[in-house]
């Protein structure tokens, strides 16, 4: 649903924003806003600057937003210095101090004939919560004789859309685990009119790959459902994905959500560890877990997850298993063969801080309650 914003309503925003921006010493340029496209919750603003190492959009209102995120045209580049960025609470009216995007950059795999039309490049999304106003600066690593990617934009995602009611989905695949009460997608009121093409399925889910999010711990678990939503807009509308990368993710509470189309039961294809996508599947924590230490529901959602997964091709989640790197991917080569944990950690696969040291440092104890939840089942 295109979003629609009144000229009066966004000319008050601009003034009341102004205004605080003045009382900060801040100012807004007298150029429009060199927008892109403002389509499905997602609004794109291109970043300019005469330095090629320099990019940066100066401090404006906008509309609403709860998510944003940097990204830029060649899929397979790397950004490299930094990106940061400031908001402005809707609810508040102040600006956050400035805030640096994690760039640890997530594309599907691209080999050297697949097709790159409309995939780009992208930090990770932060969750900002209800916000009206922007700043934005990406600076090229110090002393590095590159320039920084064309076409950078930051990407304001809205997932402010009617919600679904919140109900299980079911199975009827028998496992050698229970299956976990999971939210289907409808309800984080996946837009499915977004998913231009079906699923793609490998033959079997031989390891389970934990995330996080990154971005924020700073939210409350009834917001979940928009988050979700706000990642598989930034995911689809802005790196130009089929869908949402990650097949489950798990709020701090502990309550797991569908993720990517095609099945929960089924081994769909996903977009979250590059390189060793066939074959596996993702579960993401939202939040930041080099901030943030687990609870006993995240790691017992993860737990129950991995086990169901893994358990309905036969596999011990405590077990390990030789997979071969699909993509150089910084880590691996393409063809190495690599051992990898059934329940294994994103940087186990790729050069990336995910899921974050602290939930990292949880993933023996979750591949033990893994297998502690095979063993009780007939």
């Amino acid at each position: 649903m295109t979003e629609q914003f009144p000229f009066r309503r966004t000319a008050r925003v601009a003034a009341a924003t102004a205004v605080a921006l003045a009382s900060l010493g801040l100012t807004f340029p007298a150029q429009a806003v060199s927008e892109i496209s403002t389509a499905n919750g997602v609004r794109s603003i291109a970043l300019h600057g005469s330095d090629p190492a320099r990019r940066a959009l100066s401090a404006r209102p906008t509309e609403p937003f709860s998510m944003l995120g940097v990204t830029w045209d060649d899929p397979r580049a790397q950004l490299g210095g930094t990106a940061q960025v400031r908001t402005r609470s809707s609810v508040t009216g102040v600006w956050s101090g400035w805030r640096e995007l994690d760039l640890d950059v997530r594309t599907p795999e691209l080999g050297p004939d697949s097709g790159t039309a409309g995939v780009r490049a992208g930090t990770q999304p932060l969750w900002t919560g209800p916000s009206d106003g922007v700043q934005v600066r990406v600076t090229g690593q110090h002393g590095a004789p590159s320039k920084l990617p064309g076409g950078l934009r930051v990407e304001l995602v809205n997932p402010a859309v009617a919600g679904a009611p919140a109900t299980a989905a079911s199975s009827a695949v028998a496992n050698t685990a229970p299956q976990p009460a999971v939210i289907p997608r409808s309800g984080w009121s996946a837009d499915e009119s977004l998913v231009k093409d079906p699923a793609t399925y490998t033959t079997d889910t031989k390891v389970v790959f934990a995330h996080h999010t990154a971005g924020t711990n700073d939210y409350t678990c009834d917001k979940s459902p928009d988050i979700i939503r706000a990642i598989f807009l930034y995911h689809v509308q802005s790196q130009g994905w089929n869908d949402i990368g990650y097949h489950f993710l798990v709020d701090k509470c502990g309550t797991v959500f569908e993720g990517r189309a095609g099945g929960i039961d089924k081994p769909v294809l996903g977009a979250q560890t590059y390189g060793f996508n066939t074959n596996t599947a993702g579960i993401a924590v939202l939040g930041n877990y080099n901030d943030a230490l687990s609870t006993p529901s995240v790691r017992g959602a993860v737990a129950a997850v991995a086990a169901w997964k893994l358990g309905l091709y036969g596999y011990d989640a405590a077990g390990t298993v030789a997979l071969t790197a699909a993509a150089d991917n910084g880590k691996y080569t393409k063809g190495q063969k690599v051992t990898l944990n059934r329940i294994s950690g994103h940087r186990d696969g790729y050069p990336t801080e995910c899921p974050g040291n602290n939930l990292y440092a949880d993933l023996p104890a979750i591949r033990t309650l893994a297998s502690a939840e095979q063993a009780t089942q007939p």
